[in-house]
């Protein structure tokens, strides 16, 4: 009989996919790539792009980038006065997630505001873990100079 040591068993649990990182790390890219793969729909981390605007300035991915990739929570708020509060964000994602599920996609949750992501993993009421199977990576750089 052989041994389920060390072998995860599988879950009925929706899978999610977390991609953060600094700035400049590849986060859209990978976004992008894994999407493409797995038939994904991208959902916006970054806390100033979901303003409309600033595209240049938050690094916002261009539509060229997103290479027909349907991205949520990006830059859908008109008013940059208006204070998009972690709980927005918490509540946002949830409609997004479950609209991607819906439509038989891989939610791929991606940016650099990570204080967002951790009140969406670790709050209470939303108990996101026993909901979702997660994979989390965590990109670095490194810089290479010429002396």
């Amino acid at each position: 009989m052989g041994s389920t040591k060390g072998a995860e068993l599988p879950t009925n649990k929706e899978k999610v996919i977390f991609i953060m990182g600094s700035t400049g790390s590849g986060k859209t890219k990978l976004s992008v790539d894994l999407a493409l793969q797995f038939k994904g729909e991208i959902i916006n981390s970054d806390k100033i792009q979901v303003y409309k605007g600033g595209d240049i300035i938050t690094n916002k991915v261009s539509e060229i980038e997103r290479q027909g990739i349907r991205h949520h929570l990006l830059g859908f708020i008109e008013d940059t006065e208006e204070d998009f509060t972690i709980e927005d964000f918490c509540h946002h994602v949830q409609g997004a997630i479950k609209e991607i599920i819906n439509s038989n996609s891989i939610p791929i949750i991606a940016g650099g505001s990570n204080s967002y992501i951790e009140a969406l993993v670790e709050y209470p009421k939303i108990n996101f873990g026993a909901n979702y199977d997660c994979c989390f990576l965590l990109l670095e750089c490194n810089l290479f100079m010429d002396i």
